[in-house]
């Protein structure tokens, strides 16, 4: 078990906050968004499947597979997030509830999805557990993760604009990687452990398209958890200098004038119970 109860803590609040979640589902999650038909498809989820989607934020990977013909249950810890999935999705069951303890019995589902998920549960290991035992054996398990490329993504423009601009004394308390479940080389591994095999990998090259070259400073900011805890507590300077570095990243990477296509790539991963 991972000694991350002050992480588990800041997600917890951070999620509940109801402008957090709708922020974030409003910008961010454009991205989110187009790695949703290949999920689907790793899925193998057609008309009568039972699936489960777990951290199932505004609901749009639960939308996925009901237009695929499944019967959807969806999961998450925040109710803002739930109240998003409701309104979308209104048909699928909601259950507010912990992605490592989960309220169902063993073999109950054909499909398990996690759409960007992971690296906001506390231990890993023991959410992956729990997928399989919910599953069928032959059941399948596909989850999203964001990709690591540096300063040619979205993650390292405005993280590495923190590193150069920020102040040293604000950090963040120990949690997982955002992108570990990106990497095969780590991903398979884990899911082999959590007792999945065959496990498989495609890439998603999805992308923001932006008016505002700092539009990712802002994404940041009010639509994603981490971020805002590093980036609010700055003083207004810091804040500023680093929104500006943003924006110098975004015209320097990704093109000179509007709109910009700032790259926000993903890896779906998925395995057989």
């Amino acid at each position: 078990m991972s000694d991350y109860a002050a992480f588990a803590r800041l997600e917890r609040d951070g999620w509940w906050d109801a402008d957090t979640a709708r922020s974030y589902a409003e910008g961010f999650a454009a991205a989110s968004a187009q790695c949703v038909p290949e999920m689907i498809r790793a899925s193998g989820a057609r008309p009568g499947s039972k699936a489960l989607d777990l951290c199932c934020g505004h609901g749009i990977v639960a939308e996925g597979l009901l237009a695929a013909g499944a019967r959807v249950t969806a999961l998450d810890f925040s109710a803002a997030m739930l109240a998003m999935t409701a309104v979308r999705v209104p048909s699928v069951t909601l259950v507010r509830g912990d992605a490592m303890r989960l309220p169902f019995a063993d073999d109950g589902f054909d499909v398990v999805t996690i759409g960007f998920g992971i690296p906001h549960v506390p231990d890993a290991a023991v959410t992956l557990a729990e997928a399989n035992r919910v599953l069928r054996p032959g059941g399948r398990i596909v989850l999203s993760a964001w990709r690591d490329v540096g300063s040619a993504g979205a993650f390292g423009c405005v993280y590495g604009a923190v590193r150069d601009h920020g102040d040293p004394s604000v950090a963040l308390p120990p949690g997982p990687d955002a992108h570990t479940f990106a990497d095969p080389e780590r991903a398979f591994p884990a899911l082999r452990e959590a007792g999945f095999r065959t496990p498989e990998i495609a890439v998603v090259e999805s992308a923001w398209q932006v008016e505002d070259p700092a539009a990712p400073f802002d994404y940041f900011i009010d639509g994603t958890v981490r971020g805002a805890a590093l980036l609010r507590p700055q003083s207004a300077e810091r804040r500023a200098a680093i929104r500006e570095a943003v924006a110098a990243t975004v015209r320097r990477e990704f093109g000179s004038t509007a709109p910009w296509r700032v790259p926000v790539p993903a890896a779906i991963v998925s395995a057989l119970a």
